[in-house]
């Protein structure tokens, strides 16, 4: 007997060899738990670790870009490559500078990209209408909307705690979906 995974085909193997590693898989969810509730307690810092691990990224993103388009030196869009790898190490290197600024602009493109996303919603909801569909499309994009006017109507003082929010909350959940897991690997009989 086989169950099915949103990959593919969850085989009796699978589940035998998932089903013994489930105390790793309990203590791995325990762990970023803490990590999700370490940051709800320090989500100045847990901002600012974000702000350093996009700024790493678009450091190590813009350097590669700016590789990259001296390896096409004679090629007429050069300088646009070069410009455009220039643009992220430059943002790169002003969140390390000052993560906090940093930190005030990606919250606010968040908020702003909340409230597009939210209206776009309602208007595929309206659209849509009658159908069943339409009414969970309707409330999804009111609640979009209501966290963008939310952050926005806090910014720039909630930009020093929401993104350290943000990734607690995420971590949290994670964490406890790991646990969720885990346990039910353990009381998942193994089909013959």
């Amino acid at each position: 007997m086989m169950a099915m995974t949103l990959g593919g085909v969850f085989t009796r193997q699978d589940l035998a060899l998932l089903r013994g590693k489930w105390g790793i898989l309990l203590a791995f969810g325990f762990s970023i738990v803490a990590l999700g509730l370490l940051a709800f307690f320090n989500v100045v810092i847990a901002t600012v670790a974000s702000i350093y691990y996009v700024g790493a990224s678009m450091l190590v993103a813009g350097i590669l870009q700016i590789a990259h388009a001296f390896q096409l030196r004679g090629w007429r869009s050069f300088l646009s490559w070069l410009m455009i790898g220039l643009v992220y190490a430059l943002a790169g290197v002003l969140a390390f500078v000052n993560p906090l600024l940093a930190s005030s602009f990606l919250t606010l493109l968040l908020a702003i990209s909340l409230l597009v996303v939210g209206l776009l919603r309602i208007l595929a909801g309206l659209s849509l209408r009658p159908t069943k569909f339409a009414s969970w499309l309707l409330v999804a994009g009111a609640i979009t909307l209501f966290v963008g006017v939310f952050v926005l109507a806090g910014w720039p003082l909630n930009s020093r705690w929401f993104i350290g929010l943000l990734l607690a909350m995420d971590l949290t959940f994670h964490g406890i979906a790991m646990v969720i897991f885990a346990i039910a690997l353990r009381n998942t009989p193994i089909p013959e």
